[in-house]
């Protein structure tokens, strides 16, 4: 049975997220960043952010995991203050590689198409 708390939970998380990272966050290793996703645990302890940066970089990538894993705490902080949940989700920042994946079919696609 899908937990659709858990899942209006996670779609408020990544409004915030994307929020905070905007408005509250200086450091410049998260400029860029996008929230593209949040899945909830059932429970609502812990939250998996899933986010994408315009760069392919891998040193940017790098970057920017260690800056959002710097302002953890500033944004459950921030979380703290505008949800009402008993208990601010622990957060794992995760890269999203969906985007990569899609492009990378869309251009298998594209090759196929100039073969015929």
């Amino acid at each position: 049975m899908a937990n659709h708390r858990a899942d209006r939970v996670g779609m408020e998380v990544k409004r915030e997220v994307n929020e905070i990272l905007q408005r509250h966050i200086r450091d410049p290793r998260v400029q860029g960043v996008t929230i593209t996703d949040v899945q909830m645990l059932g429970d609502l302890s812990a939250a998996k952010v899933y986010y994408t940066i315009l760069s392919d970089l891998a040193s940017d990538n790098k970057k920017a995991q260690e800056g959002l894993e710097k302002a953890k705490g500033t944004i459950k902080r921030e979380l703290g203050k505008t949800l009402t949940l008993y208990k601010i989700p622990d957060l794992t920042f995760i890269k999203d590689e969906s985007i990569a994946y899609g492009n990378k079919i869309d251009q298998m696609l594209r090759d196929l198409e100039r073969q015929d």
